[in-house]
């Protein structure tokens, strides 16, 4: 009878462990930000998953050209538009959710450690932050179908 419930147990584990590992990619999509003013499409590269601004619902400025990054701290990367900006980098899925990343603000041009986990509704819950998570603030986002 023991060992029927330490098998039972580590099939358990087992089976927890192969869904986190199937679940990795399940970030990869498009969202919606929490204001509703841009798309952000997450994609993988190699071991680690990014995000970039796929959709602006206003992309030109007041002139009429495109929007571009104003608010970089590198100059040289005030030029580079809007559209395809790549706000979220470098993120490693481990324990169920998507850690040590970044997310760069390109309206005040600063970036911010990041985690992301997905919500059991299927929204996207982002953690950005300065030095430790408890200091920092959360949105959700919905996944666009």
């Amino acid at each position: 009878m023991v060992q029927r419930k330490f098998f039972f147990i580590l099939f358990l584990a087992f089976s927890t462990l192969t869904s986190f590992a199937q679940n990795k990619d399940a970030v990869i999509s498009k969202w919606l930000s929490a204001t509703g003013d841009g798309q952000i499409e997450i994609y993988k590269r190699s071991d680690k998953y990014f995000g970039k601004l796929s959709w602006i619902k206003e992309p030109n400025d007041e002139k009429g050209k495109p929007k571009v990054d104003n608010k970089n701290p590198n100059t040289s990367l005030r030029v580079k538009p809007m559209l395809g900006l790549e706000i979220l980098k470098d993120f490693i899925f481990e324990n169920g959710k998507w850690t040590d990343g970044t997310i760069y603000d390109p309206n005040t041009g600063k970036t911010y450690s990041c985690n992301l986990t997905l919500k059991e509704n299927g929204q996207l819950n982002i953690r950005g932050y300065i030095g430790i998570s408890l200091i920092g603030r959360s949105e959700t986002w919905k996944r666009i179908k």
